[in-house]
């Protein structure tokens, strides 16, 4: 039997039972009934969050359909080393993106997830997890730009490419995030390579990672089930 293996993002749930994945926009009721679906044949659920409003709800869901219930919490699990005055304050996603990234690719890795914000984290070759970055993903930047001004539409966002120039709103807010963002993600990466030097292999993952990237000149693998992936194998640990 497989486990059940639930990420819970800022504004997305993604589920995973054997070679099945599930992405769903919004929380525990959106995913709700999928999850039940895939409980009946899970030996546990394996849970990894960013939310914690939702944990409870989704331990009692398990508990309901008698299923262990794993969830990633530091320190329980890690294989790496931690270099950070308080390494319990870690996002568990990332601790997830880390030791998915190290255990499938190897180090030294930059790992980068592309959500509602935009993580950044390193581990040097010797295994240590160095610290990381924090900043607005394209959501966020897209959300601000509209409530915080009177003209401006939400830009769509996931598909479509930069324009040469924009020739309306719409573009010119297409060119900004897309160039823009890529900018920031190639400074961000030479940055890190430059304070620490070392030539990182780059991971990618998160729901914007592929459109991100696109064009970017970056030689990153994406794998959009890494988060996943790490949940699954720090729990195995437990």
């Amino acid at each position: 039997m497989a486990n059940l293996v639930i990420d819970v993002g800022n504004t997305s749930t993604a589920l995973k039972i054997g070679d099945q994945v599930f992405h769903i926009d919004g929380g525990f009721e959106a995913a709700r009934e999928v999850a039940l679906e895939a409980m009946d044949s899970a030996a546990e659920v394996d849970y990894v969050s960013v939310v914690p409003d939702m944990d409870s709800r989704w331990r009692d869901l398990a508990a309901q359909c008698g299923k262990k219930f794993v969830q990633v919490e530091f320190p329980a699990g890690l294989e790496l080393k931690y270099d950070y005055p308080a390494p319990e304050t870690i996002g568990a996603d990332r601790l997830c993106d880390a030791e998915a990234a190290v255990a499938i690719y190897g180090a030294p890795v930059l790992v980068m997830d592309f959500g509602t914000a935009l993580t950044a984290a390193i581990v040097t070759r010797d295994g240590v997890w160095q610290g990381g970055v924090i900043a607005p993903g394209f959501p966020l930047m897209r959300d601000y730009l509209f409530e915080r001004t009177a003209k401006l539409p939400r830009m769509e966002l996931g598909s479509g490419a930069a324009p040469k120039i924009g020739k309306s709103t719409e573009e010119a807010m297409r060119f900004g995030a897309i160039v823009g963002y890529r900018g920031m993600v190639k400074e961000i990466v030479g940055e890190l390579k430059r304070n620490y030097g070392e030539d990182f292999r780059l991971v990618a993952t998160g729901g914007f990672a592929r459109w991100a990237l696109n064009d970017a000149g970056l030689p990153f693998i994406i794998d959009e089930t890494l988060t996943l992936k790490g949940c699954e194998l720090i729990c195995s640990r437990k």
